[in-house]
């Protein structure tokens, strides 16, 4: 695995063919039925604490399951741009995420990292881990995937 401290970036890479052993813990949390619950308040964490998203890289649109919805502390199925997610992200996170994560999609590397967020709805800091990846169609990197969880 390579070390990443020497540009800045907290995170850890990984090659794409361990893929199955880094996104497992995201089949077992987002089951169709724990992510039918609805938190009992609009940003309050529902049952598995974390959630699926996905990037597409040509318009850097999102599609976000309930549980990541709920990690922002923002209303579910809202549409919300990359831009706006960025927004909730300390400045500090922000940048080191934008780092590994263009590491990520240039070297084909998955990556893990810890970050601090601002949740909208109840207005305090939440420690999130993201696991990511990079997919490609043709040798063309089309869109970013992975799992946020709370740390």
């Amino acid at each position: 695995m390579p070390d990443l401290s020497a540009w800045g970036a907290p995170g850890l890479s990984w090659p794409l063919f361990e893929h199955g052993a880094r996104f497992e813990l995201g089949h077992i949390l987002n089951c169709a039925v724990a992510d039918a619950i609805e938190p009992p308040q609009v940003g309050g964490i529902g049952f598995h604490h974390a959630g699926l998203w996905e990037c597409d890289l040509a318009d850097n649109s999102l599609v976000w399951s309930g549980g990541v919805y709920d990690l922002f502390g923002l209303e579910r199925l809202r549409p919300i741009t990359r831009q706006q997610a960025l927004a909730h992200y300390s400045e500090d996170s922000r940048a080191k995420l934008e780092r590994l994560r263009g590491h990520a999609i240039r070297n084909k590397v998955g990556f893990t990292i810890d970050v601090e967020i601002r949740a909208a709805a109840v207005g305090r800091t939440r420690h999130v881990r993201i696991i990511g990846a990079p997919v490609y169609d043709n040798g063309k990197p089309v869109r970013v995937h992975g799992l946020k969880l709370i740390v």
